[in-house]
């Protein structure tokens, strides 16, 4: 399902517009960014998933074409986890 398919479906569930739908999508994509960026907290949506800003320590790994030891710098990454109504929906119940 792409971005349009996904805008087209809630706005016939929430029966309001699709320029609406589109609108609110686009807001929590600019405030769960926000939030990520910040790092200080996460944002949840009970049942459904949670988005968290990790970091990754610096660390040694090695070239696949040399094998050479290369440095990897400290730097954040992003964790989602899916919530229990999301992982029954995948397990088909």
């Amino acid at each position: 399902m792409n971005r349009s398919e996904l805008v087209a479906a809630l706005a016939d569930r929430a029966e309001v517009t699709r320029k609406d739908a589109d609108a609110v999508l686009s807001a929590f994509a600019e405030v769960t960014g926000e939030i990520v960026a910040k790092g200080d907290e996460k944002v949840t949506i009970p049942g459904f998933l949670t988005i968290e800003r990790t970091h990754r320590a610096a660390r040694t790994a090695r070239n696949p074409q040399t094998g050479e030891p290369i440095e990897i710098a400290a730097g954040y990454s992003v964790k989602v986890s899916a919530g229990s109504k999301l992982k029954d929906a995948a397990k088909g119940k």
